[in-house]
């Protein structure tokens, strides 16, 4: 955890030349500024002021003026360098000029999140694998949606043909601190997936952040297109976001069906902010990705499964998110819908052990489904009392738009 004081040593020390400051907009869109050594005394003590009215969802052109508080504990070198020194990046909290923090900050609405849970003494951490296609580019560098190569799952070189641009990636994420456990080719044609280990919920959110900036810069080094988009090819598997929570409670009792449970009891309220676009409707629903509200044992077709482990670490991986979401967003309304689970003691209901997309609609007729369109997940969430009480009413009217 690096503090102020060794930020600035490091920068008189190894000649940093350029030191960007990240943040990001409702939708989990990266942002930054970029300052010159000289500057980031000034910016640790007052911050660096930038025009909030630009930045989407953040508000209109009265009171515009917000400030970008680096955070030490985030810096991280960039492995591509300036001309003539090296490149570090540190996010930064957002804050009005009083100080006080922007509630329309998701980082910041996470912290709170993570504290609200360390208040009631449960720890949760978090570990994401993400889904996306490599694609060539036409001729004006544009995404020609033709995919990389035409290898399947887990498929070897020379079929497949993104193993080396993974490494790369892969390589690049470790020389920023950030440690992805595992890669391999995905189901698709040019499908790829990295996962990461568990972290914090707000180291597990910087590093997808992180992750995707690195990916599509990669990917663009070697002449391709990286795509997160939920459903780039119609009759292809579609990209997701599994999102794997393991929860602790101080007082040793296995808390994870309650938790489990308060996440499937508010799946439909938050699948607005786990599928913020019009495509991701597109993928739910097939190809592995769910379509009820149902959970398993290692299934997956279903919503949640509980995956097999052999070191007594149970888990939980939601599968419904995908990569277009905002995963400050994502992880905190998980956590908020599962510690209301362990607080009220719900209880799951029976796991659904069946292959839900070739089942009839008589077994599937009392199962509840996900929203099925754009349109329907926000009629849900507007009307959610859960939504409204955990998210800032400016964040949900945004997405409602």
């Amino acid at each position: 955890m690096y503090t102020k004081e060794d930020v600035l040593a490091y920068v008189n020390e190894e000649n940093v030349t350029f030191i960007r400051l990240a943040y990001f907009d409702i939708y989990g869109h990266q942002k930054n500024i970029s300052i010159l050594p000289d500057e980031l005394p000034r910016a640790f003590a007052e911050g660096i002021s930038f025009d909030a009215s630009a930045i989407a969802g953040f508000g209109t052109d009265i009171k515009s003026d917000l400030f970008l508080m680096p955070d030490p504990s985030t810096l991280s070198i960039l492995p591509w360098r300036s001309l003539d020194g090296s490149v570090i990046r540190m996010y930064c909290d957002i804050q009005y000029p009083d100080g006080t923090p922007f509630e329309l900050d998701t980082r910041y609405l996470l912290k709170q999140a993570e504290q609200y849970a360390k208040e009631q003494r449960i720890e949760i951490q978090i570990g994401t694998e993400f889904e996306f296609y490599l694609f060539l580019t036409d001729e004006k560098g544009q995404n020609s949606h033709i995919p990389l190569d035409t290898a399947s799952y887990m498929d070897i070189a020379p079929e497949d043909q993104g193993e080396d641009v993974r490494k790369d990636i892969c390589f690049t994420l470790q020389e920023m601190g950030l440690h992805p456990e595992a890669s391999h080719h995905e189901e698709g044609p040019g499908q790829n997936e990295i996962d990461f280990r568990y972290s914090t919920p707000l180291q597990a959110a910087d590093d997808a952040a992180t992750f995707k900036w690195v990916v599509r810069t990669v990917a663009k080094a070697n002449g391709l297109i990286a795509d997160f988009d939920p459903k780039p090819l119609k009759e292809h598997s579609g990209n997701g976001m599994h999102v794997n929570v393991s929860v602790n409670d101080s007082s040793h009792l296995d808390q994870t069906r309650a938790f489990m449970a308060g996440i499937l009891y508010r799946l439909p309220e938050i699948t607005l902010f786990l599928n913020p676009c019009t495509e991701s409707y597109q993928r739910l629903g097939e190809r592995k990705a769910p379509k009820f509200v149902t959970w398993s044992y290692q299934n997956r077709s279903q919503a949640i499964r509980i995956p097999a482990v052999r070191n007594q670490k149970k888990r939980i991986e939601l599968r419904s998110p995908d990569c277009t979401s905002n995963p400050y967003l994502v992880y905190l309304l998980i956590i908020y819908a599962g510690i209301e689970g362990i607080l009220e003691q719900r209880e799951p209901a029976d796991p659904v052990d069946l292959n839900l997309y070739q089942a009839s609609t008589e077994i599937t007729s009392h199962l509840t489904p996900l929203p099925s369109s754009l349109e329907e997940s926000s009629a849900i969430a507007k009307n959610s009392d859960f939504i409204q009480r955990v998210l800032p009413k400016e964040i949900l009217k945004n997405y409602l738009k």
